[in-house]
C-alpha cells in the first residue's frame, strides 16, 4: 500500500517517522515544544482508493528528504539518472521543449514510448519539497484524464528528475498568447498565427475544471493545486487539457456542497505566499489564508485568457490595461462592452463566439473572480456551466447580445 503524508508534516518538512533516535527537534525548537505542539507527528498514513487514511502501523518506511529515498513507497518508475541522460540524448539542447521555476524539460524515449523528463534546477525556485510532493501526489494519490500522467522519477544522488507522458502539443500558453500578423519585411505580410477555435478553448476550459473538481471535490483529502495558470494546462494530440506541476500543492479540509471548508490543514500557521502573480487570489495574497476557492480565482483568470487571447499581465499594454482582470472586470455585465473582451484575432478571422456563448463563458469567469472568496462557485457548478459551452459549437442563433 502507498504512504505519502507520513513522509513530511504539512509545513514541507520531511522526518523519518520510524526511527525515534532521527527525529531532533528543529534548530530553536526542544524536544518539549515538538511534543506539545506535534503530538501526532509520528502517525502514519497508508492510502486508500483516492483517500489517505491513519494507520498504527510502524513498519513503514518514509519516502525521505535527502539522498536516501526510499522507492518502495511509490508507485511510479525509478529511473537511474544514465538512463534518462541516454532517453534524452545526454539532455541535448535540440531537445529542450521547456524551462520553469522548477527547471527545464526535455523531450526523450524511452523505449519506443517518447517522455517529457523534467531536471530540477538545483539553484532554482523549487526544491526537494515540491519534487517530493510531486512525486508522491501523481503515483500514490491521483489519477485522472485531466491530470498529467506521472511515469517515473529518478533521485540519483543530488540528481531530482520527473518523467511525464509527452504532451505533445505542449502548454495552453504557446496557444493562446499569439502575436498578432506583422508584415516581415516591411511588404509582404507575416503567414497568419494559427488560432484556437472558440470551442475550442472552452473544451480546454472544461477538461481544466474537471481536473480541478477532482482535486477539489473527489480526492480525499482534498488538494488545493495552487498553482494553476496556462503554462501548467498541457495539451494532448487532441486538445484535451491535463493539469501539470503538482509542487506547491496542499492538503486541504472536506469542501460541502455549498463550499463550506476547504481550508489547508495547517490551519494555525500562516502560509507562505507561493504561486504566480496575477493568479494568486486576493485574500491568498493579503493573508496567506489557502482554500480551494483560491484555486477558483485562478481558474477564472485562466478563463479569461482564453476568452481575450491577453496574458494576465502584460506591461507592454497601454495603461489601464496591463492587468487583465482590472481591465476587464467594469465590462463584466455591460453587453455592449463585451464584445471588446473578446480575443482579436478570432474577431478578425470571423470566428468569435455568439452572444449568448460569449455572456455565459464571462459570466463563469465573473463569479470566479469575485473578490470575496466564499461567494466563488465550487468547481463542479463551474464544469456544468462549461459543459455547455463545449459541447455545442453553437448555444443559439441569436449573436447578438
Amino acid at each position: 500500500m502507498m504512504s505519502w503524508l507520513r513522509c513530511f508534516p504539512h509545513d514541507g518538512t520531511a522526518i523519518d517517522v520510524d526511527d525515534e533516535s532521527s527525529r531532533k527537534p528543529r534548530p530553536g525548537r526542544s524536544a518539549t515544544f515538538r511534543k506539545k505542539h506535534y503530538p501526532n507527528a509520528a502517525k502514519r498514513f497508508i492510502r486508500t482508493g483516492t483517500s489517505v487514511t491513519a494507520s498504527s502501523s510502524a513498519a513503514l518506511a518514509t519516502f525521505g528528504r535527502h539522498s536516501d529515498y526510499n522507492h518502495s513507497i511509490v508507485s511510479a518508475r525509478s529511473f537511474t539518472f544514465r538512463e534518462l541522460a541516454a532517453a534524452t540524448g545526454s539532455f541535448s539542447h535540440a531537445n529542450l521543449i521547456g524551462e520553469g521555476g522548477f527547471g527545464r524539460v526535455y523531450r526523450g524515449l524511452i523505449g519506443s514510448s517518447p517522455v517529457a523528463v523534467k531536471q530540477l534546477d538545483r539553484t532554482g525556485f523549487q526544491g526537494d519539497h515540491e519534487f517530493l510532493v510531486e512525486v508522491l501526489v501523481l503515483s500514490s494519490l491521483l489519477t485522472h484524464p485531466n491530470l498529467v500522467g506521472l511515469l517515473g522519477y529518478c533521485a540519483d544522488g543530488n540528481q531530482r528528475l520527473l518523467v511525464y507522458q509527452l504532451m505533445p502539443l505542449g502548454s495552453l500558453e504557446n496557444h493562446i498568447f499569439l502575436p498578432a500578423s506583422v508584415p516581415a519585411d516591411g511588404d509582404a505580410p507575416a503567414p497568419a498565427p494559427a488560432v484556437l477555435p472558440w470551442q475550442t478553448r472552452m473544451r480546454i476550459a472544461h477538461g481544466a475544471a474537471q481536473g480541478l473538481e477532482f482535486l477539489h471535490e473527489t480526492a480525499n483529502p482534498p488538494v488545493i493545486y495552487r498553482d494553476l495558470k496556462s503554462s501548467n494546462i498541457l495539451l494532448d494530440e487532441g486538445y484535451n487539457a491535463k493539469l501539470s506541476d503538482f509542487g506547491l500543492a496542499k492538503l486541504a479540509e472536506p469542501t460541502t456542497r455549498n463550499g463550506n471548508g476547504g481550508e489547508e490543514e495547517e490551519k494555525h500557521s500562516s502560509s507562505r505566499v507561493m504561486g504566480t502573480y496575477g493568479y494568486c487570489a486576493p485574500e491568498y495574497i493579503r493573508t496567506g489564508h489557502l482554500t480551494v476557492k483560491s484555486d477558483v480565482y485562478s481558474f477564472g483568470v485562466v478563463l479569461l485568457e482564453l476568452i481575450t487571447g491577453k496574458r494576465v499581465v502584460d506591461d507592454s499594454r497601454p495603461a489601464g490595461e496591463q492587468n487583465l482582470v482590472a481591465w476587464a472586470a467594469p465590462m463584466f455585465g455591460e453587453q455592449r462592452g463585451m464584445q471588446e473582451l473578446v480575443d482579436p484575432l478570432l474577431v478578425a478571422r470571423g470566428e468569435g463566439p455568439s452572444g449568448r456563448e460569449l455572456k455565459q463563458a464571462v459570466a463563469v469567469a465573473a463569479m470566479c473572480l469575485q473578490e470575496e472568496d466564499t461567494v466563488r462557485p465550487v468547481m463542479s457548478d463551474v464544469v456544468m456551466a462549461l459543459s455547455f459551452l463545449a459541447a455545442d459549437p453553437l448555444l443559439s442563433d441569436d449573436t447578438s447580445l
